[in-house]
């Protein structure tokens, strides 16, 4: 049942009070409404329209009496008061249904739910922006909250310009239905309106009530059934299944690897043993082994250098005098972690000094350095260096250092995780909570039309989205670790490449 009042006479004489008396509820309120906005400005509507609670009956025809009680202090008031029947008042699912209101003529309607339906969609959509209304579900009780002053006290409620979305759960609601509440606000500014003018006229007080007039909204309300429970695990395991195929794909490759590595070193193994027919070392091409000589070490090398870099090669630069002596493989071999290779050298005569530095140290196998303040004498120079040069070959500082650099650096990021981690979930637990104490929706900027909830969280879909950076990061953490672990074997055999 709705009841319709309006006050034909001027809003400037006493209010007219209307208390509405049922079985279990009590309904007043006066004409003209007042209702208060922003700065406590006051807004003034002569129509005025109600929908009254429906009481709990246990009898499926039952006759209900109401009372409605006038009273005005003017001597001379006129009034028109209807009372009508909702027809539609209980919507059905996937059904939509439209209707008018404003902030002084609100509307709320029913919905149960069904046989096997656990979760629905509460989807209210306009096609004006303003005026901005706001979309309440409540319980099933009396009296429901329907005005602009009091729609937030209790349930849940978003504000919204053309679209908005609940999504509600049975679980929430004993009686296993709850209605559905749409209320206009008297101002714009919640949903980044203006505010309007107040009047400047020289009779006009501030503490008069602006005339609001026809503000009112055309809506449309549709109720739809939300995911069911196998479809929203399926689609979780989906999620799932897409980062852990990244895994498989990784420990794929790294078998390959392995078994790839396992078969050149056999190979390689073939290739130093003696022929039993000859007594020599078997030869094998390189195209059957599958690579070039330096083909995953060989960066920032020379590609095109000699493959036998065991041999001295000799150049003249217009005399005899001077020869490039190369160093191969076999100075890799023999250099150890503790004892790293020289820097580039030259040798003049008995004296030696290093190139731009100074005389070396005299403790070294090398001949003994010159006296400082005297000149070498002229003897033939030779220059050593490696043919194939590698990064840690040009590094100034030791690899030790440089490895407890990397260790503190692995620490610096797991503070910084920590400390980004820990106000994240902080901030998601309290706001959380907030919205699921005050009721408000508007506190957490989520897409409410494809929000799906999991317990307390109203939207788990936007926590397992980021689910991928903590698996992926996972996965790139453990390929490093396993490169570490390879390496550090590598140097237990005194790998060439990896010394």
């Amino acid at each position: 049942v709705r009841v319709s009042v309006n006050v034909l006479s001027d809003h400037k004489d006493p209010p007219v009070l209307f208390v509405v008396r049922q079985k279990e509820a009590v309904v007043s309120f006066q004409v003209p409404l007042i209702l208060r906005g922003l700065y406590q400005r006051k807004y003034a509507y002569q129509e005025v329209s109600r929908t009254l609670c429906q009481p709990q009956t246990k009898k499926e025809v039952e006759t209900q009496d109401f009372y409605v009680d006038v009273s005005t202090l003017s001597h001379n008031t006129s009034y028109q008061l209807r009372v009508t029947r909702v027809e539609n008042f209980v919507l059905r699912t996937n059904e939509r249904f439209s209707f008018n209101a404003t902030a002084a003529q609100p509307q709320y309607f029913k919905y149960e739910f069904p046989e096997g339906v656990d979760s629905v969609i509460v989807k209210v959509t306009s096609a004006m922006a303003f005026p901005c209304s706001v979309i309440s579900i409540q319980d099933i009780l009396c009296p429901v909250y329907d005005l602009d002053n009091n729609v937030a006290f209790i349930g849940m409620y978003q504000t919204m310009t053309k679209k908005a979305a609940i999504t509600v759960q049975k679980k929430d609601f004993p009686s296993n239905s709850f209605y559905v509440v749409v209320v206009v606000k008297t101002e714009d500014e919640a949903c980044g309106g203006a505010l309007p003018y107040y009047p400047l006229s020289k009779d006009a007080s501030p503490d008069e009530p602006v005339d609001q007039h026809n503000r009112q909204k055309m809506l449309e309300v549709m109720v739809s059934p939300a995911i069911t429970s196998e479809a929203y695990v399926s689609s979780v395991l989906f999620c799932l299944g897409i980062f852990l195929s990244f895994y498989v794909l990784t420990v794929l490759i790294a078998c390959w690897e392995n078994c790839r590595q396992q078969k050149r070193k056999g190979l390689l193994a073939a290739m130093d043993s003696p022929s039993l027919d000859t007594g020599h070392t078997r030869s094998f091409p390189d195209s059957f082994l599958g690579h070039s000589p330096y083909d995953s070490y060989g960066y920032g090398s020379f590609g095109n250098g000699s493959s036998s870099s065991a041999e001295g090669v000799t150049d003249s630069l217009g005399s005899t005098d001077v020869s490039y002596s190369y160093v191969g493989q076999e100075q890799f071999k023999r250099r150890t972690p503790s004892a790293p290779m020289r820097p580039l050298s030259i040798a003049m005569g008995r004296c030696q000094y290093r190139a731009g530095m100074g005389p070396i140290n005299p403790k070294s196998a090398l001949p003994p350095p010159c006296p400082l303040g005297t000149e070498p004498p002229p003897a033939p120079t030779s220059l050593s260096f490696q043919q194939y040069l590698c990064v840690a070959d040009l590094a100034r500082k030791d690899k030790r250092v440089l490895r407890k650099k990397y260790q503190i650096y692995f620490w610096n990021i797991a503070t910084i995780a920590v400390f980004y981690a820990l106000p994240v979930i902080q901030l998601v637990i309290t706001y959380q909570t907030v919205v699921n104490v005050t009721g408000n929706q508007d506190i957490c900027y989520y897409n409410f039309l494809c929000a799906h909830p999991l317990g307390n969280l109203s939207a788990f879909n936007n926590i397992l989205s980021n689910l991928g950076y903590i698996l992926l990061g996972l996965l790139f953490l453990l390929i490093i670790l396993q490169r570490e672990i390879n390496y550090s074997r590598a140097l237990m055999r005194h790998d060439a490449h990896a010394l």
